[in-house]
């Protein structure tokens, strides 16, 4: 196996903004030590505390020590040297210094007039999310392990990313190439934070499968590589042995639970679509996420609402990164059993909604379904109950079969009720996740019309439960939003 990095112009990088309170920035060269000017801030006029508005934005490597002058001065004529105006301090530090501080701000005196009281600095980092930089590769296999009884395979990769905390997470895939046991890829590009995270010495791994029309996908072999040894380029240091793996995953094509390396199955894909359009809306991005209908180890009893990363203790995931983890986790440790019951996850999240009455929180449930429901009586009690608290359920169906039942929870037109109480208000949205997806099933066609349809009724709820509350916004604080 060959790969060769042909164009890692970007090193991984997060990009970071400055704010400060000086002129002119100077940064200093790793290896020759000389401090070259890096830019200079805006002239205010007539001042002793200027906050300007021009921004110096950096390259941030987590791994290098980047050392920062900022150096403050008078400027007294409209001269671009600075000789020619007044020196009022400097000060030095390390850009990992302020990104490290509380809230990324860190505040420093200024020195470099003997025996002179200069004032302070602030110095600010935010970090610019939308700045990627890419890496551009190609790989090529010689020789590849034949699976098909006729014919050669047709071999495509698969390549994850590992995390801290050992798991594996899919990052790319490439094109498949027909009736080959000597594929040549296509070059592709991939921002280099999702293949490392900006860690160069981090594992890859890098997975071959042998592809079929079925879904039923052969594994051909695998190996691993990091960002730091594809860096160097096409030669005998990049070419890998593709080994076999003893240990792989039960292959259950015809299950919407189907762990198919080439894509992600449907819960994935709803979780990952919808997931990333809410997580917006909340500020830690810590959620809990809860599994219904499987028997769980080591007793094999069953359960409706079991954490999907195993500790019940604490339920809670980091993002939608860490929900997909601890899903795919669950997969390879849980039965999936019936019956299917809702009510449990709903009474859950009700539970804490119950304990936050004051509009202070608003809790939004998801829940990802095939649609088949056992206790329709009992969830539909489950939903009048929680449609008093500061809560509200979108229902993600996925799959093909018929979703009447969670039409019926969704309520729009008639209104729910249990034992002949109506619900006080309407706490339900049900999207059939098909409805968004293209003929082969695998891409979101509009993520904007997902989103709109998703999220369409969420704030008048929101709203609806506030003014029965009589709970009135409150006046935005100095400090802004947090």
């Amino acid at each position: 196996m060959e790969g060769d990095v042909m164009d890692n112009g970007s090193i991984p990088a997060t990009k970071v903004e400055i704010t400060v309170s000086l002129v002119v920035l100077y940064t200093q060269g790793v290896e020759s030590k000389q401090w070259r000017e890096f830019g200079r801030t805006e002239v205010i006029d007539n001042t002793l505390n200027p906050d300007f508005v021009r921004k110096y934005i950096l390259d941030y490597f987590f791994e290098e020590k980047q050392n920062l002058r900022f150096d403050v001065y008078d400027i007294d004529s409209k001269s671009p040297d600075l000789a020619k105006h007044d020196f009022l301090g400097q000060v030095y530090c390390t850009l990992g210094e302020i990104v490290g501080s509380p809230a990324s701000r860190l505040e420093k005196p200024l020195g470099g007039i003997p025996g002179k009281k200069c004032g302070t600095i602030v110095l600010s980092a935010e970090e610019l999310g939308n700045c990627r930089d890419y890496a551009t590769m190609q790989f090529c296999a010689n020789k590849l392990d034949k699976k098909d009884f006729f014919g050669k395979s047709d071999p495509f990769m698969v390549f994850y990313r590992s995390n801290e905390d050992g798991t594996f997470t899919i990052c790319h895939k490439t094109e498949v190439v027909k009736n080959t046991l000597n594929p040549v890829w296509q070059p592709f590009s991939i921002p280099v934070r999702a293949l490392c995270n900006g860690d160069y010495d981090r594992t890859i791994k890098v997975e071959v499968y042998d592809w079929d029309r079925d879904g039923s996908h052969d594994f051909i072999g695998e190996f691993t590589t990091s960002y730091k040894e594809l860096c160097r380029g096409q030669s005998q240091l990049n070419v890998y042995e593709v080994s076999r793996d003893k240990d792989r995953n039960p292959s259950q094509s015809t299950s919407l639970h189907y762990m198919n390396p080439y894509q992600m199955n449907a819960y994935a894909m709803a979780l990952k679509a919808v997931g990333e359009i809410i997580q917006d809306y909340d500020s830690d991005k810590m959620f809990p996420a809860l599994g219904f209908g499987a028997k769980l180890p080591p007793d094999g009893r069953v359960s409706h609402e079991f954490p999907l990363n195993g500790n019940i203790e604490n339920p809670y995931c980091n993002g939608m990164e860490g929900i997909l983890e601890a899903y795919h986790q669950s997969l390879k440790t849980v039965q999936l059993y019936g019956p299917t019951n809702f009510a449990p996850v709903v009474n859950h999240v009700a539970s804490y909604a119950a304990a936050v009455q004051d509009g202070s929180q608003y809790f939004v449930l998801l829940i990802i379904t095939d649609g088949v429901i056992s206790d329709m009586a009992q969830t539909k009690e489950a939903i009048v109950n929680a449609a008093k608290l500061p809560m509200s359920i979108i229902i993600v169906g996925v799959g093909q079969a018929e979703f009447d039942a969670m039409v019926e929870l969704d309520g729009d037109d008639i209104r729910i009720s249990s034992r002949g109480k109506l619900a006080e208000r309407d706490i339900v949205q049900f999207v059939p996740f098909r409805d968004y997806m293209d003929r082969t099933g695998n891409h979101v066609l509009s993520m904007a019309r997902l989103a709109k349809d998703v999220l369409a009724e969420i704030p008048d709820q929101l709203i609806s439960y506030m003014k029965s509350r009589a709970i009135k916004p409150n006046p935005s604080s100095e400090s802004g939003p947090v």
